[in-house]
């Protein structure tokens, strides 16, 4: 699939810009943002989102931590695989060559609905030893049922399909119906959200990345080997989320007991979009629980 964001076009005036630079690690060249110092968080986005999601978010971070977030594979400006293949393993593993080429070693990891289960994947592999792991409004639940190979066909099947691809990618150009895209995930964000989402979605590379990670979407063997993780897990779970039920959250935890909760009321999907300040304020509480930091901020 061609026709991917443009830097010079679509991250013309993106976020943070000044902390990106291009990486070429595996067989990808990946968009990666790196702002702060002190102990490393790594940030990872959810399906169909880029660093632009973290845009209030890391400045914040960035006055405590080295904040490092990449795009994922497929998405944003960072190119999509050429065998195509973008199972929760695939990404995981990707992920794990561009953190090993920069020599970046995460202190503690912060991901994003289906950012989460990569990083998941990632702690139970190894890769992050104890960093504990904070997951917001985390896509931990299998498609469930009869529909599941449905749903991942019908995805999987859009993805490799032009027309349709071209179709979606159309239908973004009018920024209600992106708009509409984002209430419908429980979350109310600002204009500049909505329009960086449109600029993305416009794009077909863009779309059949984040269909092409739905189409191989099967976080069954992390969800088995979930009382294996030996990083602390706290589940950040906003409670108007529309896209990822936040009942999900209390199934993690009835298999891993350790898991901590915590709610943000009235805030939907995009938690960390709409308020950025209570996010970060978890994040340093876990940080200053663990060490990472003298203390939380008030």
């Amino acid at each position: 699939m061609g026709d991917r964001p443009d830097w010079a076009v679509e991250g013309r005036d993106w976020p943070n810009r000044e902390a990106s630079r291009f990486v070429t690690a595996g067989d990808l060249t990946w968009h990666v943002q790196t702002m702060g110092q002190g102990p490393v968080v790594l940030l990872l986005h959810g399906a169909g989102a880029a660093t632009h999601s973290w845009r209030d978010l890391m400045p914040r971070l960035a006055e405590r931590f080295t904040v490092v977030a990449p795009d994922l594979p497929g998405h944003g400006f960072t190119a999509m695989p050429r065998d195509n293949r973008q199972s929760l393993w695939d990404m995981a593993r990707r992920t794990t060559a561009l953190i090993e080429m920069m020599d970046v070693r995460p202190a503690l990891v912060v991901a994003h609905s289906a950012g989460a289960a990569i990083a998941l994947r990632m702690s139970l592999d190894g890769r992050f030893g104890e960093a504990p792991v904070v997951a917001i409004n985390g896509a931990l639940q299998p498609f469930a049922g009869p529909v599941a190979p449905l749903f991942r066909g019908l995805a999987m099947g859009l993805f490799v399909n032009p027309l349709a691809v071209g179709l979606f990618a159309q239908a973004a150009r009018d920024p209600g119906r992106v708009a509409r895209l984002i209430r419908g995930t429980g979350s109310m964000i600002d204009d500049r959200g909505v329009e960086l989402y449109g600029r993305l979605l416009r794009k077909p590379g863009h779309v059949a990345g984040t269909l092409g990670m739905m189409g191989s979407w099967d976080i069954s063997d992390v969800l088995r080997s979930l009382p294996q993780l030996i990083a602390e897990l706290t589940l950040v779970v906003g409670t108007r989320d529309q896209a990822v039920p936040p009942s999900v959250a209390e199934e993690v935890r009835a298999s891993l007991a350790e898991a901590r909760i915590v709610t943000l009321n009235g805030l939907g999907h995009l938690a960390h979009e709409e308020r950025p300040d209570l996010v970060a304020a978890v994040i340093e509480e876990v940080a200053a629980r663990h060490g990472l930091i003298e203390e939380a901020t008030a």
